[in-house]
């Protein structure tokens, strides 16, 4: 694997996101261990202090998986968020922990559901609660 981007992350998405790790089982989800490496490793600031172009959670964001080259626009949510319209991914997802707190432009590898890598770019932060002054969300 590649070297990772720096990653930013709010105050109160890494509460959040690891109250919700703590509370899931072990192997809850194959991808467990590897969002809580990439909390730990994590630039965290105050929500006030987000760059704009960074992925938190509740932004849009429009982004492409380089094996497949498609293309998705999607808002990456907690997994009680997730609904059926299909523009939301989970953060538990393999694509929506990995785009979490990179900045557009990024590109990351990560571990694929069943195994393999995804090699994921952000191509554009459409909405971002943090830049339209929603810090407590």
């Amino acid at each position: 694997m590649t070297a990772r981007p720096k990653i930013v992350i709010s105050e109160r998405d890494a509460e959040r996101l690891e109250d919700l790790l703590a509370s899931l089982p072990a192997n809850a989800f194959p991808g467990k261990a590897a969002l809580q490496a990439e909390l730990e490793r994590a630039e965290i600031v105050p929500p006030k202090e987000i760059p704009p172009g960074v992925v938190t959670m509740n932004s849009t964001v429009k982004f492409r998986v380089s094996s497949s080259n498609e293309e998705f626009s999607l808002t990456l949510v907690y997994p009680r968020d997730v609904d059926q319209s299909g523009t939301t991914i989970s953060i538990l997802a393999p694509v929506g922990s990995a785009m979490l707190g990179l900045t557009q432009g990024d590109e990351i590898e990560w571990p694929g559901p069943g195994g393999g890598t995804l090699k994921v770019c952000v191509e554009e932060i459409l909405y971002q609660p943090e830049r339209a002054g929603e810090y407590h969300r």
